[in-house]
Order: C-alpha cells, then structure tokens, then sequence
C-alpha cells in the first residue's frame, strides 16, 4: 500500500509540474523565437527549486518533512516540470538547421545556469538549514 500511495504521490506531482511547465512555456514562446528561452528558464527554475527544497527539507536538518513529500517534490513535481528531453530535441533542431553557435550557446546556458541554480538553491537552504552541506538523502531523489 505504501508503494501504491508513493506512485500516487509521485503521478500528482509530475502532473503538476507538467501544467506548470506547459504554462511557462506558453508564456515564454514569444521570446523563444531564436533560443529556446522558455525550456532554458524552465530548467533554472526546476534546479533551483529542487536545489533548495532537498536542502531544506534534510532529515537531520531544522525542516525535515516525510520522504514522501521529498519524491513529490524532488521526483514528481521537479520531474514532471524539468525538460532535458526537450532540451535535447531543440539543440538538435538547431544543429541540423546549421545554427551551431545558437546550439553551443544553448548547451552553455542551460548547464552552467542550470548547474549555478541548484548551487544558489542549496545555498539559500543551508543558510536556513544551520549549513546542510548534501541536497539528496536518498539515491532515488537524485534521478529526478
């Protein structure tokens, strides 16, 4: 049973980090035009959050919550909002359009920025979480 309502728990949060993700996206397509700026603010915003939330919430920290609510975040909402697949189809797109340095550009972006976003999430956290030095507890929070 514990199983069953995990997977519910994860299914809601992929669902919501899905609607949310589409609606960024939509917001974003008119400066998406040449960059695909709405996947790239999606992700940052993804790293950071999951950043910040898997420092906050630590088991040993000042805020833990339950494991469950770590996956919903960590694996369902983060998993459901984050695009790498899309990322990856829109590089490709502009590599076969011959756009390279739009493509460079594009990989360059999304890892440093979306690498620097889960660095100042757990940053922030561990300001409030007496200097937590991990973001994941568990291995599984880690495939998200």
């Amino acid at each position: 049973m514990d199983t069953l309502f995990t997977c519910v728990l994860l299914a809601l949060g992929g669902a919501l980090g899905t609607v949310a993700r589409y609606g960024l996206s939509l917001w974003a397509m008119p400066m998406s035009e040449r960059l695909p700026c709405g996947t790239l603010l999606i992700n940052m915003l993804g790293s950071l959050l999951i950043g910040f939330f898997g420092t906050l919430t630590l088991a040993e920290g000042k805020y833990p919550v339950a494991e469950q609510l770590r996956l919903f975040v960590m694996v369902g909402v983060c998993g459901g909002f984050t695009t790498f697949s899309a990322f990856s189809l829109q590089t490709l797109d502009l590599l076969r359009s011959g756009a390279w340095i739009r493509a460079t550009l594009n990989i360059l972006l999304s890892v440093g920025l979306c690498i620097g976003a889960v660095a100042v999430g757990h940053l922030v956290a561990a300001s409030f979480n007496d200097g937590a030095t991990r973001i994941a507890q568990r291995g599984i929070e880690e495939e998200a």
